[in-house]
């Protein structure tokens, strides 16, 4: 069942991102250009209600939180690796399997391009381990607590300022 819903809410990730048109590559040069920022209001409305939604389900004891590591020598190498590989290719990994499903045959390369990044990555990381990602390890920590504050008022912060940001970027035409 479980697997049912993932392939189901998987679909319907892809309609969506067919549908706002983020797996257009104008749109994707758009947003490395900061011309169009369709890509960035989707993801950012999509980040708010995942936010809510995963805090409201383990708050009511229907899901629980699995946080990961924090650990700036690999973030700030997958960011900058998943962001040459964004500008090179024109789709982030998202966009990129979502364009395959659409038809779109240059989504290959880069599908090539995430199974080839993801053994690399498997060879290395028993080095990386012992080296970049001890880089900056502060741990499994939320911004909540980073901030030593009810996780509710972070979560409404952000929104504010999330929605703040889109009535900017609507209103500035982008």
């Amino acid at each position: 069942m479980e697997l049912l819903f993932g392939l189901g809410t998987g679909i319907l990730f892809g309609v969506l991102l067919q549908r706002a048109e983020v797996i257009r590559f104008d749109r994707q040069l758009g947003a490395l250009l900061l011309k169009d920022m369709t890509i960035v209001k989707f993801m950012l409305s999509t980040v708010l209600v995942g936010m809510v939604g995963v805090y409201l389900l383990v708050d009511l004891g229907l899901a629980k939180l699995a946080i990961k590591p924090l650990i700036l020598g690999g973030v700030v190498l997958g960011g900058l690796l998943f962001g040459m590989g964004w500008a090179i290719l024109g789709y982030c990994p998202g966009t990129a399997g979502a364009a395959l499903g659409e038809g779109r045959v240059d989504a290959v390369a880069g599908m090539l391009g995430m199974l080839a990044g993801a053994a690399v990555y498997a060879e290395a990381y028993p080095t990386m381990k012992a080296t970049l990602l001890t880089w900056g390890d502060y741990g499994k920590i939320t911004l909540p607590e980073a901030l030593g504050l009810p996780h509710w008022l972070v979560i409404g912060a952000v929104c504010v300022l999330g929605v703040l940001l889109l009535r900017f970027v609507e209103r500035k035409g982008l």
